[in-house]
């Protein structure tokens, strides 16, 4: 079921806040560079799920991970008090795939350019297998 423009808008004001705490409130030192990406809300706003990337290995994703979950608490607090709903809905952090997927698709994207070089390149030699016309001529009767 498609979702509601309440919660859309919601979703799309969770996202604005938590990113503005993360920037400005949350003093861990385990947060790394972290940038949200999306914030999904449950049609009943009682469940919200916030998307983010971190820049880094995998160590500093691990710790900012960490941090995220100990400052759940605070955020959700400071989320409640700025968006003034009767329910504050409960936050879920969730690493978000896309730089993973983006480098998948940029390395199926290089293969494929590869493989369209070698085709150009062995097209570039090709000759016709049957000749340049490979259908036969239609027989000409002479009326003679």
């Amino acid at each position: 079921m498609a979702a509601s423009h309440r919660s859309q808008k919601v979703a799309d004001r969770i996202k604005v806040i938590v990113a503005q705490l993360l920037e400005t409130k949350i003093k861990d030192p385990r947060l790394g560079f972290v940038t949200v990406t999306d914030a999904r809300v449950t049609g009943d706003l009682q469940q919200a799920s916030v998307f983010y990337t971190v820049l880094g290995d995998i160590d500093q994703r691990a710790a900012t991970t960490a941090a995220l979950e100990s400052a759940n608490g605070a955020i959700r607090s400071a989320l409640g008090r700025e968006l003034g709903l009767r329910i504050t809905p409960t936050l879920a952090f969730f690493e978000d795939g896309l730089p993973e997927s983006a480098k998948a698709l940029d390395s199926l994207l290089s293969k494929v350019h590869e493989l369209d070089a070698e085709v150009a390149a062995l097209r570039a030699n090709a000759t016709y297998a049957g000749g340049e016309d490979p259908y036969k001529a239609p027989r000409v009767i002479d009326e003679d």
